[in-house]
């Protein structure tokens, strides 16, 4: 079900005919479409069950999905989120090249992703997903 919304929520906004189309290691044409659902928290130190706390829109604009060639060592794409209302939701979507990528979040204070790095080869033409959850540390 988040997979058929974030692909309507793509389409709505026509994000996927405003990505970048400059080339992305490890080379050729970016016919890859790589999206995932954002969620980062927790926000604040404590959350009460039931009460949903307005996010600021620093705690997407400062945090990013970086895009590393096969080794892990050799940034070729930083991809930025983009919050959905004012909630710890999120999405991104980028366009890259058919290869072998390390995907990896910008380590921003004790931030960290459960299922990040993650090593991932694509082929041509291929949507994949990935969705990150971004637990912050705060307790």
């Amino acid at each position: 079900m988040k997979k058929i919304a974030l692909i309507i929520l793509l389409s709505v906004f026509g994000l996927a005919g405003s990505l970048s189309t400059t080339s992305c290691q490890p080379g050729g044409p970016e016919t890859v479409l790589l999206v995932g659902a954002v969620t980062i928290g927790p926000i604040t130190p404590v959350e009460r069950p039931g009460v949903t706390p307005i996010v600021p829109p620093e705690v997407f604009t400062t945090r990013k999905l970086i895009i590393y060639d096969a080794s892990g060592k050799k940034q070729v794409r930083e991809v930025y989120f983009t919050q959905i209302g004012s909630g710890a939701t999120g999405y991104y979507a980028v366009q890259i090249a058919p290869g072998t990528y390390t995907i990896d979040i910008g380590h921003n204070g004790m931030d960290r992703a459960a299922n990040l790095p993650q090593k991932i080869t694509v082929l041509a033409d291929e949507t994949v997903t990935i969705d990150v959850n971004i637990d912050t540390g705060i307790r």
